[in-house]
């Protein structure tokens, strides 16, 4: 896709689930493209067995230059997967709870604006990490994270949004912390006794809370966080760091690196982009460097991407109710 591109071909790959009324989604999405020019995109939903990667390979084979990825982080991951290595732009319509790819990147959580930043053809080349045929936007982590997302109630979540992610992280605080033992590229091989092991392609967690501060989706390096809290009182002084960003971070060391072994004295449940994966002693990660075409907010237009999704959000919705009127 490209900015002279003026009816670029499209497929929306949709998780359902995520979705309160299919029918009314799909009508908004078909009206705004149409509104814009674009020809009809092809539909796709997800399913228990396959949660995105395959119908976004396909979308691909049938000549898509955009997939819209509408679900959750897990169906975002599931998508890049499927695009990594393609000329195919990945367009982000978030519906789940977390949406951290979104809020990393200033993409707006509503529909008209997601579809906008998409017309508008802003684009950025992203890294991404590799974890064997799988691949991440964001991170991938052993240990504590992925317990809390182990331990999160999806009824809580979709009561409560990102909060509910706090009751499942209370249950792991006192847990015995894993003796790691962890190389990164070419160097000596560091060893630890950590809670969670994080490989980052950027900085933001839930609730907006910046863990690593020069982490940056392009910059051709993954951030690796090492948190070794031991006693709650740990917890809460890493915690107050994190939320006032002021100096050094307690317990946690920060690392950079292309390739990433992290090797654990027992198994562990491990996670990429909130989703967890299988239970293992070794998780390896590898940076692809400059390998996905995001849609973003077009910077010429406005540096600051936020205020450049709410404008994006007041096209979009004009565009809907042009195609309404239509």
């Amino acid at each position: 896709m490209t900015v002279d591109d003026r009816a670029p071909r499209s497929a929306v790959v949709v998780n359902p689930v995520k979705v309160t009324d299919l029918d009314e989604f799909r009508r908004t999405v078909d009206d705004a493209l149409a509104a814009a020019g674009w020809p009809r995109p092809v539909w796709y939903e997800t399913t228990a067995e396959d949660p995105g990667r395959g119908q976004t390979e396909e979308a691909v084979r049938n000549g898509a230059q955009v997939v819209f990825a509408c679900g959750g982080d897990g169906t975002v991951m599931a998508c890049l997967s499927g695009l990594v290595g393609t000329d195919t732009a990945l367009a982000v319509l978030p519906q789940g709870t977390g949406n951290l790819l979104a809020a990393n990147l200033g993409l707006s959580g509503d529909l008209a604006a997601g579809l906008a930043i998409a017309v508008e053809r802003g684009l950025r080349r992203l890294d991404v990490g590799k974890v064997g045929d799988r691949h991440f936007a964001v991170m991938a982590g052993m240990g504590f994270d992925a317990q809390m997302l182990r331990d999160t109630s999806e009824t809580t979540k979709a009561r409560i949004g990102w909060p509910a992610y706090v009751v499942g992280a209370a249950k792991h605080l006192r847990d015995r912390p894993m003796r790691v033992t962890i190389a990164l590229d070419d160097r000596a091989p560091l060893r630890r006794r950590a809670r969670p092991v994080l490989v980052a392609n950027v900085g933001r967690l839930q609730g907006g809370i910046r863990l690593l501060t020069d982490a940056e989706p392009d910059d051709g390096w993954l951030d690796v966080a090492v948190l070794t809290p031991r006693t709650l009182r740990h917890w809460v002084a890493l915690g107050w760091a994190l939320v006032r960003r002021h100096g050094t971070v307690p317990r946690m060391e920060v690392f950079r690196a292309r390739r990433i072994e992290i090797r654990c004295d027992r198994p562990q449940p491990c996670q990429l982009d909130g989703d967890l994966i299988e239970l293992g002693r070794t998780l390896r990660v590898e940076i692809r460097p400059r390998s996905l075409w995001l849609c973003v907010p077009r910077p010429e237009r406005d540096p600051d991407l936020a205020r450049d999704a709410d404008a994006a959000g007041e096209r979009g919705e004009q565009l809907v109710e042009e195609a309404r009127r239509e």
